[in-house]
């Protein structure tokens, strides 16, 4: 009988089927194995079955061969376990900046690095429904467009926006395009930002990746390398509270001792903290003074208390002020 055209794929298929239809608790027979290559018109005999296994086992794959009536085949490790797969897919549900429709098609990707049996594990473990995702899909392609231009040594272009009434877009500077050196892409609070040098203020700076828009790679080479030489761009956002912009500052935080480890989730666990006479406890932590690390700190009503510099006193005093006026006034009106 002549070979098929699709003969020369016959150990893809072997590898393929493996990986899609077993596991460390389902095998499967080389009846089976020859069953699938049939439909794909490659004909095989148990003995080159075997051969085939063997070569996909110096290959590197983990596969567990028992013969007998009742032995079976199955594919025992794979690059990722199941419960490393649910983490995947559970930090890309609950990524806000990944949109919906995005989110559905990479659990796809993944589920397909299983075999059909734990991709229903992993399905009953998804729950989307009702999450706050962004809606701005260009930023999963902004992202590809920063990483390139990152690699390439490259400045980029883009126009930036915040959202006004009925969703519109309202550009800063008039809508002309902003040029920047990217130098990394930072994490925070749910959102991605990038982190760049603008050589006309001679300013790092940070900007929200889902509100930029119409991003081009631009044929300048980057500037700024002096200050990103011993950039750190994590302790960069760590001072940053919700990735605002302010003075840093080094304040002194008090607090009791059951919030210490609220201090240490924002700020890192290397924060050292010093009791007091009145059995509370101090730090200092390095921050950038703005209206979103304040209202951090009043979230904690109290508990967590800004003793110094007068400055960051001040300015927590102030913005409690603001909202008390900002409050009358809505009431009055």
């Amino acid at each position: 009988m002549p070979k098929s055209e699709n003969q020369k794929q016959k150990i893809l298929y072997i590898k393929q089927y493996l990986e899609e239809n077993t596991d460390e608790n389902h095998s499967v027979t080389t009846g089976d194995i020859i069953e699938m290559l049939s439909s794909h018109n490659i004909t095989a005999e148990r003995k080159s079955i075997y051969s085939d296994l063997e070569a996909l086992i110096d290959m590197g794959m983990d596969i567990n061969i028992v013969k007998g009536r009742n032995g079976g085949i199955k594919l025992l490790s794979r690059t990722f376990q199941i419960t490393e797969l649910k983490v995947l897919v559970d930090a890309v549900q609950s990524s806000r900046f990944i949109t919906q429709r995005k989110s559905s098609q990479l659990i796809n990707k993944l589920e397909s690095l299983t075999s059909v049996y734990e991709r229903d594990e992993l399905r009953r473990s998804v729950f989307i429904a009702n999450r706050i995702k962004n809606e701005n899909e260009s930023i999963y392609y902004n992202t590809d467009k920063i990483f390139n231009a990152i690699n390439n040594d490259r400045k980029i272009s883009f126009k930036y926006f915040d959202l006004g009434y009925n969703r519109r877009k309202m550009y800063h500077n008039g809508g002309v395009f902003t040029t920047v050196s990217p130098y990394g892409l930072q994490m925070d609070n749910e959102k991605y930002y990038l982190i760049a040098y603008d050589s006309i203020s001679d300013l790092v700076k940070h900007y929200r990746v889902d509100k930029m828009d119409n991003v081009m790679i631009a044929k300048l080479p980057r500037d700024g390398k002096k200050k990103f030489r011993n950039f750190d761009v994590a302790e960069y956002s760590k001072k940053r509270v919700k990735m605002f912009t302010g003075t840093v500052e080094s304040v002194s935080l008090k607090c009791s001792e059951e919030f210490i480890g609220q201090i240490m989730d924002k700020f890192g666990k290397e924060c050292k903290f010093f009791p007091t006479d009145d059995g509370e406890f101090t730090t200092s932590v390095d921050v950038a003074l703005s209206p979103t690390f304040y209202a951090w700190v009043f979230t904690f009503a109290g508990s967590i208390k800004i003793t110094s510099p007068q400055e960051a006193v001040d300015g927590y005093i102030e913005q409690l002020e603001k909202a008390q006026k900002a409050e009358a006034q809505c009431i009055q009106d």
